[in-house]
């Protein structure tokens, strides 16, 4: 007897920016493994019966192993449950996505995936600005800052991530982009490279800080909240301006 994992995506936090199909499967689910940013408000669309479970992975905080996360993807579905496997952001994107993929497949459970609004895009949007522009922004590119020791990962492409004619997106990187600024710099990368900082993004804690590459290191120091930090520096990141004619 096997069931069904559906991979959702919940989007940065707004209940809002849940997608029709992610709705969908979040009221057909009998069970529903959450991240703890998709938790809260967007759980209400879950069945009053249907089994939750924190299964969410924070920086410095006891978390659940991800052989553990997997596992229980494999039981529930081979229970023949429907389960829902919900997952902040969009679930593709620096989510462990892959991991729980391979462990249904050898398991040989079905599953499909959900896309969703990405964090990088809410912040954007939240700030008034394209992540694009014809001519002056016309590569975009995620990174993550961290590996999985927490450090900064080893072998990133400095002269990508230097380049002023890219939009540039760090996903957990409050504690290490110190470190990586000065690989940045010394790389070519200027220092009044404009740069967004946001907190929480889409959630009531949200947080837009604009400011330099070069001062962004001390603000990233002095935030004490636990929202969730995303860093975007780049030719768009100062302010809302027409695109070039």
């Amino acid at each position: 007897m096997s069931g069904f994992v559906s991979f959702v995506s919940s989007g940065p936090g707004d209940p809002d920016l849940l997608t029709v199909k992610a709705v969908k499967r979040l009221e057909a689910a009998d069970a529903v493994l959450f991240d703890d940013l998709s938790s809260g408000p967007i759980l209400s669309h879950a069945r009053e019966d249907a089994d939750l479970v924190g299964v969410g992975k924070r920086a410095g905080r006891p978390s659940p192993k991800q052989d553990h996360v997997s596992q229980l993807l494999v039981d529930y579905a081979q229970s023949g449950a429907h389960v829902v496997r919900l997952k902040s952001g969009d679930s593709g994107v620096f989510g462990r996505l892959e991991e729980e993929m391979i462990a249904l497949r050898t398991a040989g459970i079905k599953y499909e995936i959900i896309p969703g609004v990405t964090a990088a895009s809410a912040a954007a949007a939240a700030a008034g600005i394209p992540l694009t522009r014809r001519l002056t922004a016309r590569r975009l590119q995620f990174i993550t800052g961290h590996d999985v020791t927490g450090g900064l990962p080893d072998h990133m492409n400095l002269a990508a991530l230097a380049d002023p004619e890219a939009t540039t997106v760090v996903y957990m990187g409050k504690r290490t982009f110190a470190a990586l600024l000065s690989l940045l710099l010394g790389a070519g990368l200027p220092q009044d490279t404009p740069a967004l900082v946001a907190l929480g993004v889409s959630t009531p804690a949200q947080e837009l800080h604009r400011v330099t590459v070069a001062t962004l290191p001390e603000l990233l120091e002095a935030i004490t909240s636990p929202a969730p930090v995303l860093i975007l520096y780049g030719p768009l990141a100062e302010e809302d301006a027409p695109a070039p004619a």
